[in-house]
């Protein structure tokens, strides 16, 4: 079997990257897997774990790319006009799913997780934009968002 270059090599981990992008932003990271990055991309599941031993390794590289989509749903020109691009991306399934990885990854005792980048930098351009009040209405909505998605579940699991 002929060796594959370097840039179809290249190629192969930024296909894989796209679509466990996808995957994350639709079907959620637990949801995502070897084998549905494998059967979406047509390569097997060792070509996928090869190139991402670990799926964790997944978040690592896209740590920032989700931070940014996550970002660009937010308008940051005033309090009112973040909790109101705040509510609006929670009804968008692809904003949804990055704070569901969010809370899902809080606390996990993972040494090599850095900082989650969505809600890092979000914290991060409200207190640029509009200060320790800014800051603490990201905090706040947070907060919103955790128990909105915590009732939603235990209703779920009720019915």
């Amino acid at each position: 079997m002929a060796k594959r270059s370097r840039a179809q090599t290249e190629l192969t981990i930024q296909q894989i990257m796209d679509e466990a992008f996808r995957q994350i932003l639709t079907i959620g990271f637990e949801n995502m897997s070897y084998s549905t990055l494998a059967d979406a991309l047509g390569i097997s599941r060792t070509g996928v774990s090869h190139h991402f031993p670990r799926k964790l390794d997944f978040l690592l590289r896209l740590n920032e790319r989700i931070g940014e989509h996550f970002i660009s749903a937010l308008d940051f020109s005033s309090c009112k006009a973040l909790q109101h691009s705040w509510q609006q991306a929670m009804t968008q399934p692809e904003q949804q799913a990055v704070l569901r990885l969010f809370f899902s990854i809080c606390g996990r005792p993972e040494e090599d997780m850095p900082e989650f980048c969505a809600v890092e930098q979000a914290l991060q351009q409200a207190e640029a934009a509009l200060g320790t009040e800014g800051r603490e209405q990201v905090r706040e909505l947070l907060g919103t968002s955790a128990l909105q998605f915590s009732m939603a579940s235990l209703l779920k699991k009720a019915a």
